[in-house]
């Protein structure tokens, strides 16, 4: 049996570097389109994970919602993605002050799964139009940055995570390590 991670397409330019990034560490993924339902995902026995894809519209991503709040599988929220999950568990978004894609440094607050044996401060391409402006209370801040105070999210009690960064992209120091992280999580990827 293959395990593989699902990408919900949300639209977003970096949507087949997430593809291949997870192909470059091995682990199989297939896109599908943001209106696939939860159900019909879950009840492929090889999908082992989610990702939530960046996009330019949230309007046009509400599916996300949905599979956010139920899954019974990891979920990571990548840009869009992460102000999606924020959003599905009454967190707020909004414009964000730095409009912008750019370097930005990274401050690991919690490294919790998502960002072990990360580096404490690193390096990411961020896109910020919008952001989390107001985490839900099931949620943990695990990362920030000079520019926006919600890098990064994990749901206290489920393996759902976000970042307004992108770890898909070469210009992200240690994205790769950080989605791999992620596949540990999935159970895709084991610790040696």
């Amino acid at each position: 049996m293959v395990l593989l991670i699902v990408i919900i397409n949300n639209g977003g330019q970096y949507v087949h570097r997430i593809h291949r990034s997870l192909r470059y560490l091995g682990v199989s993924s297939k896109i599908i389109p943001n209106s696939t339902k939860l159900d019909e995902i879950e009840e492929n026995e090889e999908i082992k994970g989610i990702i939530l894809s960046g996009g330019p519209d949230i309007e046009k991503a509400d599916n996300c919602i949905n599979i956010a709040l139920n899954s019974k599988l990891p979920v990571l929220g990548i840009c869009l993605g992460h102000q999606l999950i924020a959003k599905a568990y009454g967190g707020e978004i909004g414009r964000a002050e730095s409009e912008e894609y750019a370097y930005s440094k990274i401050y690991v607050k919690n490294e919790n799964d998502l960002f072990k044996n990360i580096p404490k401060e690193f390096t990411a391409w961020a896109s910020h139009k919008d952001e989390v402006k107001k985490v839900p209370d099931c949620f943990e801040v695990l990362a920030y940055s000079d520019i926006c105070e919600i890098e990064s999210i994990k749901h206290k009690e489920k393996p759902i995570y976000g970042v307004q960064f992108h770890p898909e992209v070469s210009h992200t120091e240690h994205g790769s390590d950080i989605l791999k992280n992620f596949c540990k999580v999935c159970g895709i990827i084991k610790d040696k």
